[in-house]
């Protein structure tokens, strides 16, 4: 048995114990279910077991095609692949034997397609793709490939975090050692694109200082390092709380709760690291020799990521797809939120690829399993491509006739042939909020229904349904006659109401929860079911208090353009306490040369960097170093380090330093979801 203690924090939570079902003294209902286990998640229902059997049903879930696909060119597995934290060692990070319970046939609280996607996704270990070509899979959300070149080895995506990363690259290298191949040195690196579980863990397998030294390749797409390093800065502390449910951060590994996100088993949030690339693909049929190796590129930006790529291996036949194409449908919009993707160029650029690897034998990506075979993978890219373009042409068609988000999510059906084919099922993305995104990408979020322009807020609108309906034991009633009948979208509909009229009705906030269990064990999406059971569970428990550490983003944040720091700060200026005042602050950074001005202005905070020697009053000057800077933005430098620091000066008045930057809020990492904010 091989235990690889190397390690990282992930965001799931796997340290949390897998609990089994206790039995319930209430009478079996449809509203109330006969067990509940010991966080309170109630058993699938008559109604959530038909819907499991006519999937079952419907699609041919028997066929093994992918499963020897999953398991082709296995060389070695790892058993129990367990990774502790490197903050915490006490704490697993990657706990893979947390998902041995995937066996077997689904039970009837997982949608028995998804449990067919989360059997797939379990499969682990090093796999020989294509000679010269290894993958390691199951050691993270993402993929790591590695290419054996003349002189070394070729990474592609080193996975989201450090400790993942380690782990996985000596597992491969000890086993190709037992090959006959003891080759350790790293040639060159290849970042497909600016999603952070595909570059993460640079850091773990290589320091800055050798690239540097040995001068090696670092290839990623043109915008790489703007978009890697911006992405979330702003807006990340929303997504970050959304990313707890879309996740499922919080749920227990077991049949009531988190099984698999589609797109692989969940994300590594353990140390984060980024290196800036030395070499930038900008255009589509761009040719490039890394270490004996050539490698035709194809630029896709504004497809799954705004900065990726995909690549051709032309002396092997093989092509990487990136994240451009992948064993799922992928989200135009995702649910922990971002910028709407565009479906008709991610269509577009599959069609392209197509052609461009017309030759290719070989397909394999940053997520999922490879294939072999030209007319297969062939037929793959044409569904790949028209998931996409379908979702498109026929939401703006129906957009056309005047039809709303909502009802465009709910009339729009797969065609057969590409709902047959499991790389086109909903297991991240999904139909309903794909289409809603292609929407959203034209014409926002307003219906043109002018009750709909200016709305009352959630709260108040609440309150007079609960009204409405005669009050909190009419609606109960409601609700409870439409779990009865299997609508458990309705219930939920009406209890959120009540919900957010009667915070502390714990009656129905458990009825909620209920329905939301229910929910969650029907939805083929990874994604939907964790929302769902991350509802059902705050509800039940309460919201959780803190979020992510910003402390593992450290090494990003150092590569991180000032400016984009200062960017968040305007984000979080308390207008209503900043109105009348006119402060000016300089921040100079004593290690880099590099000077900023901030000022207030009308409520709002500016800044830009100063060029000129001609520099303007102002209140105060903070002087100090970067490293100074960030530590002191991740909590690692409290105020007697900062204050009796040799790296921090201040010139000017510190009393006005120490009220401008009282006008900002700090960050929250937590706030609640599926129950009112206070206040």
């Amino acid at each position: 048995m091989t235990r690889i203690t190397r390690s990282l924090p992930l965001i799931c939570a796997s340290t949390l114990l897998l609990l089994g079902c206790a039995p319930d003294s209430q009478q079996p209902t449809a509203a109330t279910p006969a067990t509940a286990d010991a966080l309170g998640n109630t058993a699938p229902s008559a109604a959530t077991l038909a819907v499991q059997q006519a999937l079952r049903e419907q699609l041919p879930l028997a066929d093994q095609q992918d499963f020897d696909d999953a398991s082709r060119g296995l060389m070695a597995s790892v058993s129990p692949l367990t990774i502790p934290s490197l903050r915490n060692p006490d704490n697993a990070v990657w706990d893979r034997p947390a998902y041995d319970f995937i066996q077997g046939e689904a039970p009837g609280s997982v949608n028995p397609s998804l449990w067919r996607q989360a059997q797939l996704n379990n499969i682990n270990g090093l796999f020989e793709v294509t000679p010269g070509v290894y993958q390691l899979r199951g050691f993270d959300l993402s993929n790591m490939t590695l290419i054996r070149g003349k002189s070394g080895w070729i990474i592609v995506d080193p996975l989201t975090a450090k400790e993942t990363a380690a782990a996985a690259f000596q597992f491969a290298l000890h086993e190709m050692a037992k090959r006959g191949d003891s080759e350790q040195r790293i040639s060159a690196i290849v970042f497909t694109h600016s999603h952070i579980d595909h570059f993460g863990g640079v850091l773990g397998i290589i320091s800055n200082e050798d690239i540097q030294r040995q001068a090696i390749p670092v290839v990623a797409p043109l915008g790489f390092m703007e978009e890697a390093t911006s992405e979330n800065m702003i807006a990340g502390t929303a997504m970050s709380r959304r990313a707890v449910f879309m996740y499922g951060k919080n749920l227990p590994r077991n049949e009531r709760g988190h099984v698999d996100s589609g797109l692989g088993k969940g994300p590594a949030f353990g140390e984060f690291s980024i290196v800036e690339p030395n070499t930038l693909v900008g255009e589509t049929d761009t040719r490039l020799t890394l270490d004996g190796i050539d490698f035709q590129f194809q630029y896709t930006p504004e497809s799954e990521a705004p900065a990726e790529f995909t690549f051709y291996l032309p002396q092997l036949k093989a092509f990487c797809g990136g994240e451009v194409v992948s064993r799922n449908m992928h989200n135009l919009y995702t649910l922990r939120g971002a910028k709407v993707r565009d479906a008709l160029k991610w269509s577009g650029y599959i069609e392209e690829m197509r052609h461009l690897y017309s030759s290719a034998d070989v397909y394999f990506a940053s997520h999922h399993w490879p294939m072999w075979g030209k007319e297969r993978i062939q037929t793959f890219l044409k569904q790949q491509r028209d998931t996409y373009k379908f979702i498109h042409d026929q939401t703006v068609r129906l957009m056309n006739k005047g039809y709303t988000p909502g009802d465009i999510a709910e009339q729009l059906h797969m065609p057969d042939s590409l709902s047959q084919a499991f790389s086109s099922r909903g297991y991240y993305g999904t139909l309903k909020h794909n289409a809603r995104a292609v929407y959203q990408a034209y014409l926002g979020w307003y219906d043109a229904n002018p009750a709909h322009l200016d709305p009352l807020p959630d709260l108040e609108r609440a309150k007079g349904y609960v009204a409405l309906a005669g009050g909190a034991d009419a609606l109960m009633s409601s609700a409870r006659q439409a779990m009865d009948a299997g609508n458990y979208r309705w219930s939920a509909e009406l209890l959120n109401h009540l919900v957010f009229a009667q915070p502390d009705n714990q009656p129905a906030r458990e009825l909620l929860a209920a329905s939301y269990d229910q929910l969650g064990y029907q939805a083929e999406s990874g994604p939907w079911r964790d929302a769902y059971l991350t509802g059902a569970l705050e509800l039940r428990h309460g919201t959780p208090e803190t979020g992510i550490n910003i402390a593992t983003m450290k090494d990003m944040l150092l590569l991180t353009p000032v400016g984009n720091f200062f960017d968040t700060m305007a984000v979080r200026l308390k207008a209503e306490e900043a109105e009348g005042k006119d402060w000016r602050i300089r921040v100079h950074f004593t290690d880099m040369g590099e000077t900023h001005l901030l000022w207030l202005e009308n409520s709002v905070l500016h800044h830009v960097k100063e060029e000129s020697q001609d520099q303007q009053p102002v209140n105060a000057t903070l002087n100090l170093t970067h490293a100074l800077f960030v530590n002191m933005l991740i909590g690692e430098a409290g105020v007697k380090d900062t204050l009796f620091s040799d790296d921090l000066t201040v010139d000017g008045s510190r009393i006005d330093l120490v009220r401008f930057f009282s006008l900002f809020e700090k960050p929250v990492t937590s706030f609640p979801v599926v129950l009112p904010q206070a206040g």
